[in-house]
């Protein structure tokens, strides 16, 4: 009987039948991932070297495109001046991603941990988390255009506020605002979070937690020492979907914020419609780098392959 086949270390090699049945069964996962993200990202990398007038796209290599986004910056922070339009834009992109983060963490958090330990019943558990699913059966817009009868200036909040004498005049700030803005972010993103924090808590071996309780750790001490490690992986997963969500995103700020509020995505956007292709492409790789470095400094916390 013949030995099976080894590699030079002494460990066994795969059988060849095997590899290429491996490599068929990855083949339609990477052609989809080739054909939709890789090709159409390699074209706008190029077409942001490109140049362009008010007429057309002129195909060439010119760095014009991404001096012009940054000209002006290296200049003011050296001179102590104000800080340049896209430095400004990036610190406003940047300020809604963390509170957006922030708050949908903590609602998210406070919503799961219910869930995964306060609700007994499993059939209650897929109720309520059905619940939490219900604004995703209707479009972003709708959900943000909601808000509007509530926090306008003559909008129901305010009216109610008037009412009971609480306010003389309607307040300002509810509706196009930061404030408005934020709102809609976390109204419209904290299920991104509720999910993989759920998930990763419905994991926690129960037994750990009556552990901590019979070694005389209070509710808090279980929650941080015990809970919050084991949910590494489920909060780092729903601090990529929001906060890359919010990095590139344009509807939520031009309708929330009545097209005042600057962001990176309404950049992109406006560039767009003017036709100005590559600096719209130079402006969308800019944002790209910054949101894998965010992806990249989350993903040093935790080994999520191991962790799945």
């Amino acid at each position: 009987m013949s030995a099976p086949a080894t590699t030079s270390h002494g460990a066994p090699s795969a059988a060849p039948g095997r590899s290429i049945a491996a490599w068929w069964q990855a083949a339609p996962f990477t052609l989809v991932f080739a054909l939709f993200f890789l090709i159409p990202l390699a074209l706008i990398l190029m077409v942001s070297f490109w140049d362009f007038n008010e007429y057309e796209l002129l195909p060439g290599f010119t760095f014009k495109n991404y001096v012009s986004i940054f000209e002006g910056c290296s200049v003011g922070l050296a001179g102590g001046d104000d800080l340049c339009v896209t430095l400004k834009t990036y610190l406003s992109t940047l300020k809604f991603s963390f509170l957006v983060w922030a708050i949908t963490l903590v609602l998210g958090f406070a919503v799961s941990y219910f869930l995964a330990f306060h609700v007994r019943s499993a059939g209650m558990q897929t109720a309520l988390f059905v619940l939490c699913t219900i604004p995703f059966w209707t479009s972003n817009v709708i959900r943000m255009i909601s808000w509007v009868p509530l926090l306008g200036r003559n909008g129901l909040v305010n009216q109610t506020l008037q009412g009971i004498g609480l306010v003389d005049e309607p307040i300002e700030w509810l509706l196009f605002s930061d404030f408005s803005v934020t709102l809609a972010f976390v109204h419209l993103y904290t299920m991104f979070m509720i999910v993989p924090i759920f998930n990763s808590m419905m994991r926690i071996d129960r037994s750990l937690l009556e552990a901590a309780s019979d070694s005389g750790a209070s509710a808090w001490q279980t929650l941080w020492n015990v809970i919050v490690p084991l949910c590494k992986t489920g909060i780092i997963i729903g601090s990529i979907f929001v906060i890359t969500i919010v990095m590139g995103d344009f509807v939520t700020i031009g309708v929330m914020g009545g097209q005042q509020i600057a962001s990176i995505g309404k950049i992109i956007q406006v560039q767009t419609s003017y036709l100005q292709f590559p600096l719209a492409a130079a402006n969308a790789m800019i944002l790209l780098t910054v949101v894998l470095m965010i992806i990249w400094a989350l993903t040093r916390m935790v080994d999520i392959r191991k962790e799945l």
